[in-house]
């Protein structure tokens, strides 16, 4: 149970300021397409016998790159990740298929299976964690004026494609490592609900990735007691926790004197 809730709060906070900006670039879709290109990645390490972790990683990674480069190129974003996204779900179950000797229980990757991390997982998550909260620690700034305007950027001397490349190769970090704890499926949810949740009550971008942090721990918390006391999948009871207290934070925002 102690690597499993190190575990889960090693994954909220990296994707707390990271969800931040995928709440704020409107890049939901792309951390489900990137998701969805992880099956992919679980089947090629079982075909080749390396870690579930790299195969996901180098995956996501491609995933992450090549919609950076192609977008823009006669094609809009959604549309690339669209055509990536499924063309590498497809790949994923064919290749998935052709595993006969290997016994796959596609649903632990689908869906996740936190209260089975071991040592090595826990290790893996909070290096990949860490290396994600570095990132988003030295390149904030640009990130949050890249964000803000694309000619701002340019004006200060950053390259916004870069910028977004930096925040792509870190969404695919985080797929990769979050995979045991929530599954490919709810990964997206863990990401962009805390941050949501967080926005009513933060009027600065720092407090914003504090606050889904906290909402985050919080479902962790809150997903464990519900899945011990009911018996439910511990993943899915964490994305529901999250979901409730993303509800009741918009209405308590709502409610407060001053609020629009």
């Amino acid at each position: 149970m102690v690597r499993a809730i190190l575990a889960g709060l090693g994954v909220v906070l990296a994707a707390a300021p990271l969800g931040c900006f995928v709440v704020w670039r409107r890049m939901a879709f792309f951390g489900h397409a990137t998701a969805h290109a992880a099956v992919l990645g679980v089947a090629l390490s079982l075909a080749l016998s390396v870690s579930i972790f790299a195969g996901v990683l180098v995956i996501s990674l491609m995933m992450a790159v090549l919609v950076t480069v192609l977008t823009g190129r006669g094609y809009a974003m959604d549309t690339m990740l669209g055509v990536l996204a499924h063309a590498a779900l497809a790949f994923g179950l064919v290749a998935v298929s052709f595993l006969t000797d290997i016994r796959l229980d596609l649903m632990a990757y689908l869906f996740g299976d936190i209260l089975a991390v071991r040592r090595g997982d826990l290790a893996i998550i909070w290096g990949g964690s860490a290396l994600v909260i570095g990132l988003m620690a030295w390149r904030w700034q640009q990130l949050l004026t890249a964000t803000v305007s694309a000619d701002l950027a340019y004006a200060e001397g950053y390259d916004p494609q870069r910028e977004e490349l930096i925040l792509t190769i870190a969404l695919a970090i985080v797929v990769a490592v979050a995979i045991k704890v929530v599954g490919i499926l709810l990964i997206t949810a863990l990401l962009i609900i805390p941050a949501a949740a967080a926005r009513p009550f933060c009027s600065t971008p720092e407090r914003m990735a504090a606050g889904a942090a906290v909402v985050g721990a919080a479902s962790i918390a809150g997903g464990f007691w519900g899945s011990w006391h009911l018996d439910t999948p511990a993943g899915a009871t964490i994305v529901s926790v999250s979901a409730i207290l993303f509800a009741a934070l918009n209405i308590l925002g709502r409610l407060r004197p001053g609020a629009s």
